[in-house]
């Protein structure tokens, strides 16, 4: 899938890497996930409903990046005609479009959930902004989209990061600053380390689509192998979210029963 010249082996061998490491990620993701299940059956919260939708879809996506792995270890890639009906679905899981997809809904999820927490209604402005460029984002990830390796499916997937990263940037720098605003407005000091624990959350996630549009700039620019420093930093940060949201949202509920 990548235009500059190593070996077949070479590449094998960056996959395995990558699929123990983000099996890892999944891993921990999966715990979470479990967790606010725990926590929805006990009490059927709307507030955790709306997270649990969200980390599904994360997971999810988590799930379908560790699959595109297994995918090159297996070799697969190999034997599948790109422009053929199985190979339409197959080469986008392979390039994280089909998990950028489901991030972007992800993100969507995650607006209603910042929505219901710090505000009683939705801006109906800043409402459709999110509809329109979620829409577009999510299209894009989805369809615009070059099978065959070389410079312009670099050039495409790095857009694809690009746009993702500021969808997640548009419903993450206010979840940031509202987090920061409860923070401040809060005196116990469970709710406090909550809201900085959503606030971490936030940055961290962003910081994840950051560090893949880096790592793919480097491979469009330097004509280098993929992962980075910057592969493996978003993946670092992607745990280090999730450990963030379950201490920002599971967590203090937990600890006011003890």
């Amino acid at each position: 899938m990548l235009f500059f010249q190593i070996s077949g082996e070479e590449e094998r061998n960056l996959f395995f890497i990558g699929m123990i490491y983000e099996s890892f990620v999944l891993f921990i993701a999966l715990i979470l996930l479990l967790l606010i299940v725990m926590k929805y059956m006990e009490k059927k919260h709307k507030l955790t409903q709306y997270l649990l939708f969200v980390f599904v879809f994360y997971t999810l996506a988590i799930f379908f990046s560790l699959l595109s792995k297994i995918f090159v270890v297996l070799r697969l890639d190999l034997v599948i005609e790109p422009y053929s009906t199985l190979g339409w679905i197959f080469f986008r899981i392979l390039s994280f479009r089909v998990s950028e997809f489901l991030v972007c809904i992800a993100i969507f999820l995650s607006y209603i959930f910042k929505v219901k927490i710090f505000h009683k209604d939705f801006n109906k402005i800043q409402k459709y902004i999110v509809i329109i460029f979620g829409s577009f984002t999510a299209f894009y990830d989805l369809v615009i989209y070059e099978p065959k390796p070389g410079f312009l499916a670099v050039l495409l997937d790095a857009i694809a990061f690009l746009l993702t990263l500021i969808f997640m940037s548009m419903i993450y720098i206010a979840f940031m600053y509202r987090s920061i605003e409860a923070y401040r407005g809060v005196k116990e000091p469970i709710y406090r380390k909550a809201f900085l624990s959503l606030t971490l959350m936030a940055i961290c996630y962003m910081l994840i689509f950051l560090n893949f549009l880096i790592d793919r700039i480097f491979i469009l620019v330097l004509n280098i192998p993929g992962f980075t420093i910057f592969y493996y930093l978003a993946w670092a940060f992607a745990i280090i979210g999730i450990i963030c949201a379950y201490l920002g949202y599971i967590r203090p509920e937990a600890r006011r029963k003890e």
